[in-house]
């Protein structure tokens, strides 16, 4: 079977298993440190929110997915922040090492975001002073080829919330299974993120953690330089559609309601429960790389019926000067406004001299 052919195979199989047992359900809000599943680099942003297939030196990657880590990232290093709405910030810091002794390739990483300030009021709107909210995980991992074309890695995670006067603290870990063929030109990727479990809860009611499953295809064409990816996410829930109450039926001329569509919504789910991007690979060294991504989830949900936007679409850019890398990433989440991520990596072993 082909890569994409079973990629597909894989993906349909297992939305089409757990549709059959799970009624609609909404993704967000549910669990505790939801901010974990934040674009940890500018590059994924750019990327429609995730990549997890592509074996190179980009560093931030391994956060996502720890089966990514590899010789190529033998002391680099990567600083992330993004500029999200209302003031909030969030971004990270990654870094890695080969272990030569054990054969391994190990990454070390901080995720952050940061809420900003806020004021008490009481019900009838006296300011009572200011309080703050923020939550940061540590990340550390390691990889290793296990087969010809197998690489496994993992992540542990240890996860700190604090709101006002209240906090969290947790502990999760990522699973990642990379299947390289044709010298990473076709990678297929079997990750598992944030399983876990709250140490200590807000106010004595475990949220849990923010579970991801994801499957994903990554390809390379031979004759030109583009990469396209497809990335299959949620996949442990079925219908990920969003079951709106304020929603009106559709009538027919006699006030009778028309039969819903099950092979619409079906369609519907299948992308909703997937990722489209792609990146060009310019110059004779790959140092400058064009990128799109396109996230039908966050189109659907965050897009106004009254009103045309681009969200759920993503752009950006990346560029290599001497030893530095720049990214930049722009992501529409909703005609209010996007998401600005800027990333800078560089190599600490190469003591100033060109990549």
């Amino acid at each position: 079977m082909k890569p994409i052919q079973l990629f597909f195979t894989l993906t349909v199989c297992t939305i089409s298993l757990f549709q059959a047992t799970i009624a609609y359900t909404q993704i967000g809000g549910r669990n505790a440190y939801e901010f974990v599943n934040l674009p940890v680099s500018a590059r994924q942003a750019a990327l429609g929110g995730y990549l997890i297939g592509v074996p190179d030196e980009d560093i931030s990657s391994t956060l996502i997915n720890p089966a990514l880590s590899n010789d190529l990232m033998h002391n680099k290093i990567a600083f992330s922040h993004n500029f999200h709405f209302a003031g909030i910030q969030n971004g990270s810091v990654a870094y890695g090492r080969k272990l030569d002794r054990w054969g391994i390739n190990t990454h070390v990483g901080v995720q952050y975001i940061n809420y900003g300030d806020f004021r008490y009021a009481d019900a009838i709107g006296n300011i009572g002073g200011n309080f703050s909210a923020s939550e940061v995980a540590i990340v550390v991992g390691a990889s290793k080829k296990v087969a010809e074309r197998l690489y496994l890695g993992a992540n542990l995670k240890g996860a700190f919330s604090s709101l006002e006067s209240y906090s969290s603290n947790g502990i999760m870990a990522d699973f990642g299974l990379n299947y390289v063929k044709d010298s990473a030109r076709t990678v297929i990727s079997i990750l598992v993120r944030n399983v876990g479990a709250e140490l200590s809860t807000y106010n004595g009611t475990a949220y849990g953690t923010p579970l991801d499953i994801q499957i994903g295809l990554t390809k390379r064409l031979k004759y030109l330089p583009f990469r396209f990816a497809i990335i299959a996410h949620q996949l442990h829930r079925g219908d990920i559609r969003y079951d709106d109450p304020n929603s009106v039926g559709q009538t027919d001329i006699f006030g009778q309601p028309i039969a819903v569509n099950n092979t619409s919504n079906y369609v519907d789910n299948i992308f909703r429960h997937l990722i489209f991007n792609g990146e060009f690979l310019l110059g004779k060294s790959e140092n400058l790389r064009l990128r799109a991504g396109y996230n039908h989830l966050r189109r659907k949900e965050m897009n106004l019926a009254s009103f045309r936007s681009f969200a759920g679409f993503s752009l950006g850019f990346g560029i290599k000067i001497s030893i530095f890398k720049l990214d930049y990433g722009v992501a529409y989440h909703h005609a209010a406004g996007a998401t600005n991520q800027i990333s800078i990596s560089t190599d600490l072993g190469r003591n100033g001299k060109k990549i």
